[in-house]
């Protein structure tokens, strides 16, 4: 008798052992993120959570950027993929493609904190489905940069409209040591790879013109293209260098008063600041033939469908988005925060860039989430704008190549 009560103790001790392994196992958040910055809050954010959520590890991994995505795809196929992990809109689909987001709708619906997330944030990160599969934890709008020392010199107001930029433009481009030589450009244009934004800002505004069918090749479409094409071709506002033009030139010239206008966004504010001081203020970019259109850029967080505790893993999500974490989260990314809260009382960046960007989202857009698009911000784009600008190519030639990106 005494044998048999020692045999079935030492099964239910094993039993309820394995029962909580399984359960420490269930409880165990992974966690896949990317950050270059050596101020990394995310001990600090595990600790926090750990001790609000007790029985919840996090298991927090830096993965580098540069194989960030090689290593998730991969890590799905295998099923050694995370419970969470930071995501952008481009991968969206292939992640949906392959089955690996877990819906967040009702979370979200239940969630306390979805009404403290920033305007236009959810529509922008939602599926072509209408689910939503990601929870923004940081964003960037594009805006438009001006040199305000140069304004006032000349008595000038940032511009709203197109028309309105393209005369600041003409008034700023100046001989300003009277030998003869243009020294001062209205605005930096971004001819080279990457510069689709500062093309799109000031084209797609227009009614009625985006990537459907005909559209870039509508008048509308193609008045757009024509305007960027006359600044440059006409107006002579951008230097002669825009159709090489890149990151790093568009930036310096702008620093070092070469411009008196560009367009990026929160990112760099930092250095425009520590170069510039007060000479450097920001509004949302002009509005276009009866419309805006600026670029977001994003980030946010995904709960994967095979995560062991999906609900342990949406705590952690959300929990990077709620106001005073996700302050924490973005002090080491440079981009915002992505809560009213937060933003309301953000000092990581100048206030005037923060209201730039946050007055920017209302009417902030992304490109298709195709796989086309790939093809057209690195090939596409860059070879039929640097084209367009030196006169090979005319304004309906180079949206007829868009247009068939997409739409043949």
């Amino acid at each position: 008798m005494n044998k048999r009560k020692t045999t079935i103790a030492l099964a239910t001790a094993l039993a309820t052992s394995m029962s909580m392994a399984s359960t420490v196992q269930a409880e165990t958040v992974n966690f896949w993120y990317h950050f270059d910055n050596a101020d990394n809050p995310m001990s600090t954010l595990v600790d926090k959570f750990e001790k609000e959520n007790p029985g919840i590890t996090i298991n927090a991994e830096n993965v580098p950027w540069n194989s960030y995505y090689d290593q998730l795809y991969t890590s799905i196929v295998a099923s050694t993929g995370p419970d969470v992990a930071l995501v952008k809109l481009n991968a969206q689909p292939r992640l949906i493609e392959m089955g690996a987001l877990e819906p967040l709708d009702a979370w979200l619906d239940a969630w306390d904190g979805t009404s403290e997330i920033q305007d236009n944030l959810l529509e922008l990160t939602s599926a072509a489905d209408g689910s939503q599969y990601y929870l923004p934890v940081q964003y960037v709008a594009l805006y438009l940069y001006y040199r305000a020392d140069m304004f006032a010199e000349l008595e000038l107001t940032p511009p709203t409209t197109c028309d309105e930029f393209r005369d600041a433009a003409m008034a700023l481009t100046r001989d300003t040591d009277g030998d003869g030589q243009m020294d001062v450009y209205g605005f930096g244009f971004r001819g080279g790879k990457g510069g689709h934004d500062h093309w799109a800002s000031l084209t797609l505004a227009r009614e009625g013109v985006g990537f459907g069918a005909g559209e870039l090749t509508s008048e509308g479409g193609v008045a757009g293209t024509q305007f960027v094409l006359d600044l440059f071709q006409k107006d002579k506002v951008f230097p002669p260098s825009a159709p090489n033009d890149g990151f790093k030139e568009v930036i310096g010239a702008f620093q070092n008063g070469t411009t008196a206008m560009t367009i990026h966004h929160i990112g760099s504010s930092a250095g425009m600041v520590e170069a510039l001081g007060d000479k450097v203020s920001a509004v949302p970019v002009p509005e276009c033939g009866g419309g805006h259109w600026t670029a977001f850029g994003d980030e946010s967080t995904a709960v994967f469908s095979a995560a062991q505790d999906k609900e342990a893993a949406w705590k952690w999500a959300s929990f990077l988005s709620s106001a005073g974490n996700n302050a924490e989260f973005n002090k080491a990314t440079g981009q915002l925060p992505v809560t009213k809260s937060d933003s309301a009382s953000w000092d990581t960046h100048e206030q005037r860039f923060v209201d730039a960007t946050v007055n920017s989202l209302p009417f902030a857009q992304l490109l298709p989430n195709t796989t086309e698009t790939a093809d057209f911000t690195n090939t596409v784009w860059p070879i039929a704008m640097q084209r367009a600008l030196i006169g090979e190519i005319s304004a309906a030639d180079m949206n007829a190549e868009i247009d068939a990106l997409y739409n043949d």
